[in-house]
């Protein structure tokens, strides 16, 4: 064996034994990293880097050209693990890579839900605009939420709640690459925030909320963080979270909160909080809705209910009450899970109390009531009226030339009304219809099917002008060509619930006699000799000074 050959195995003993020491103290590093470097409580490091696990037949080029940025040669990877230039590396070597070496995308968060006024501030151009679902939210973006509230989606799946009257911040939002790593920085100005952090895929992760008074950070958890001109409170429900002071932070585990004071941004309090609420039992399988969620007063002044989407964890409802019930509804078939914690006099929750449950809601079939089978009608929009047998359940007309309903001429708006008017005028002729009802989103009922003939109608008369002449008020329509004469109505509100005069004219104007000081509403309806006549044209109001 040639002294050179010798001096390559001792220079890949000596680096393998680096490499498991290296490993080790970065796994440390990595925790540190992945909460608040050097002052979570977690661990840490000055300098923050990511160690790599090498792949079977892998090359330092293959790493370097999927992880780092293009101005990074593989040669300075080689460099900063002290290694030889070898074309291959051992399956299961370590390499540490400084996490600013990687490539680094930013990953826009994406409103998930949005209830009452939400705006969003662009952090490019400064511009306001509402924040509705969808709506995708970029570094330097803040969201205010006024009165309303939103669910906000981050690219790693985790998810945010704002609640009304808060300001969060976008500060950083970045993906390294195809590391699995990724870096969240968010500000909280005023108001409070509900977090749920999925745990991270790879050491060096950073998800860190800061405040006026203090700076959260964490790995994967649950916890909410709420703040004012007062100080900033945290509440921890699930794993752990380094909070306080910049520099001076504690770990706050699950079952604990903790505040911060503006007036000494040094003290630390830390309390265990209040245990859950205990539930009443509710049903697995929830088949109407609303049902009553209810649990036993433990004495605290207010509760606070959050509702999940089992699948996704999506937020879905939040309300807050003085009471000790809450309604569940408004929920599409699915599986769910409600969340309710007493609130206590700063408005920090308590522990949660959890229960699951399924959503699955059956539509029935609508009972017909007008028109009656075969009914003719002289009206192109006749009124349709039905009666709903299931709960929960919105409802449409379907309206057909065929009875096997292959060509849907008219329908009307979902609604949980029964009785529509069709989206479309009816030519005369014979039809069908029918109502489909709709339970949880996905179930679906359908009617029996009616025939209805529509004879015809007039075209409205429209009001073209209004004459005011001493104490009487001249009243001119259009005429309609096929009308044999016209309906007036009076009546003293727009509704006209009310009629107080009603006359058949032949001609295209009336002349009425009001009292003065008060206002009144008239229209008109062409009639014609036999059954045909129009809709009522608009109302037109009077007033005679």
């Amino acid at each position: 064996m040639s002294n050179s050959t010798i001096r390559i195995l001792i220079a890949r003993c000596l680096i393998s034994a680096s490499l498991v020491f290296c490993a080790t103290a970065q796994a440390e590093l990595s925790i540190g990293r992945g909460s608040e470097a050097g002052s979570s409580g977690f661990g840490g490091s000055s300098v923050p880097e990511w160690t790599y696990t090498v792949q079977a037949d892998e090359s330092v080029k293959d790493i370097a050209n999927r992880f780092l940025m293009k101005s990074i040669p593989s040669s300075r990877l080689l460099q900063h693990n002290n290694l030889m230039d070898l074309s291959q590396l051992k399956n299961g070597d370590t390499l540490r890579i400084p996490l600013s070496w990687l490539q680094q995308q930013p990953e826009p968060a994406r409103a998930a839900s949005v209830a009452g006024q939400v705006m969003v501030l662009s952090g490019r151009d400064g511009n306001k605009r509402p924040l509705t679902p969808g709506t995708l939210i970029r570094v330097g973006d803040e969201l205010v939420s006024h009165s309303g509230s939103a669910t906000v989606e981050l690219a790693d799946g985790s998810s945010l709640r704002l609640s009304p009257n808060s300001r969060l911040t976008f500060n950083r939002l970045t993906r390294y690459g195809k590391s699995g790593m990724v870096d969240t920085r968010l500000r909280l100005n005023d108001g409070e925030v509900e977090t749920r952090v999925e745990p991270f895929e790879e050491d060096g992760s950073r998800f860190e909320i800061e405040t006026p008074s203090a700076v959260a950070a964490v790995r994967g958890t649950m916890f909410s963080l709420k703040t004012d001109a007062s100080g900033s409170d945290l509440r921890v429900t699930e794993g752990r979270v380094a909070f306080g002071p910049r520099g001076k932070t504690r770990v706050i585990p699950a079952g604990y909160s903790a505040s911060t004071s503006m007036a000494n941004v040094r003290d630390l309090s830390i309390r265990r909080l209040p245990p859950a609420p205990e539930l009443k039992p509710l049903p697995a399988r929830l088949t109407a809705l609303p049902q009553t969620l209810g649990w036993k007063s433990n004495g605290a002044p207010r509760y606070r209910v959050n509702v999940f989407d089992a699948e996704s964890g999506r937020w879905l409802q939040s309300s807050t009450t003085d009471g000790t019930e809450y309604d569940l509804k408004l929920l599409d078939n699915g599986r769910y899970q409600a969340r309710l914690a007493a609130l206590g006099n700063r408005g920090i929750a308590g522990m949660p109390a959890m229960v699951d449950f399924e959503v699955d809601l059956q539509a029935r079939a609508a009972e017909l009531s007008s028109p009656a089978p075969g009914e003719g009608v002289n009206d192109d929009m006749p009124e349709f009226r039905w009666q709903l047998r299931g709960q929960n359940e919105v409802a449409r007309i379907e309206i057909a030339e065929d009875q096997s309903f292959s060509n849907v001429i008219a329908t009307s708006e979902w609604a949980p009304d029964q009785q529509a008017l069709p989206s479309r005028p009816l030519s005369p002729g014979q039809y069908y219809w029918r109502v489909v009802t709709e339970a949880g989103g996905n179930s679906v009922a359908t009617s029996e099917t009616r025939s209805l003939v529509v004879n015809g109608t007039l075209p409205p008369a429209n009001i073209i002008s209004i004459n005011y002449v001493d104490e009487q008020v001249r009243v001119f329509w259009e005429k309609v060509d096929t009308a044999s004469q016209y309906r007036l109505q009076l009546s003293e509100e727009p509704g006209f619930r009310n009629i107080i005069k009603e006359a058949e004219l032949p001609g295209t104007t009336a002349a009425l006699r009001l009292i003065p000081g008060r206002r009144y509403f008239v229209r008109v309806k062409a009639l014609s000799d036999g059954p045909l006549e129009s809709r009522w044209g608009p109302g037109r109001e009077l007033f005679l000074e």
